[in-house]
């Protein structure tokens, strides 16, 4: 299939967007989909074969995976070589794909555009710890687990909480080991700074609680809604 598909209101080679889409998640995709629809720009982002983040715009997550596929026309590109460590979608592609086609149905059947709506009351696709829930809802966290203390994320078996739990794993080892030779004991919380992300790490007794934080928020800022959201009333 040649890299550059043009116009996806009917079909080029026989493929439309969602035709695009979909085999990226048969094939468990990895990279982004860049699509342009006059001087609109939208990119779909996918790890492992299902989609983790979309930009439009102003919009991010499910609502501009909605806004691109209402387009009715454009160009898209696959691009295997960029990736996103942000996670905004927690939803299942075929259920986005087909939340984004009754969307459509229902603007044409009602001739107006219904807007944005609420998100859709279904089972997320990322089944998660209700601490891990409660803290991607902090502005600037773009994912978190809770891990075992050898490493196994507990009730969240997607790509990024594998990932995000090898990190955490290997900075409260780090800690400890350091914590040992200076002889302050374990750590009970650490930190590292890259240009990508933050990544947080609070130990908690019988588990570690891992957490990936966009580099251009105020680590300390951040740290504090953390607190706030797992000790409630203090």
């Amino acid at each position: 299939m040649a890299d550059n598909l043009n116009g996806f209101q009917g079909a080029v080679a026989g493929l439309s967007l969602t035709d695009v889409i979909q085999l990226k998640s048969h094939n468990k995709y990895t990279g982004c989909i860049t699509v342009i629809y006059g001087n609109s720009e939208g990119i779909i982002y996918f790890a492992d074969g299902e989609i983790i983040h979309a930009v439009q715009g102003n919009e991010t997550g499910e609502e501009a995976i909605y806004q691109i596929i209402k387009w009715p026309g454009g160009n898209f590109n696959i691009h295997p070589e960029m990736t996103s460590n942000t996670c905004s979608i927690h939803y299942r592609t075929d259920f986005l794909l087909l939340e984004a086609l009754r969307r459509l149905d229902e603007e044409r059947a009602n001739g107006a555009d219904s807007g944005g709506g609420n998100a859709p009351s279904v089972t997320p696709r990322r089944t998660m710890s209700k601490v891990a829930a409660r803290l991607q809802e902090i502005n600037g966290v773009t994912y978190a687990v809770l891990l075992d203390k050898n490493g196994t994320p507990l009730q969240d078996t997607s790509v990024e909480a594998t990932s995000l739990s090898a990190k955490g794993l290997f900075l409260a080892r780090i800690g400890n080991q350091l914590g040992e030779l200076i002889g302050l004991g374990d750590a009970k919380a650490a930190a590292v700074h890259t240009s990508d992300f933050h990544l947080l790490m609070y130990d908690s007794r019988q588990h570690y609680l891992s957490i990936a934080v966009k580099p251009e928020f105020n680590l300390e800022s951040v740290e504090g809604e953390i607190k706030s959201a797992l000790m409630p009333g203090k």
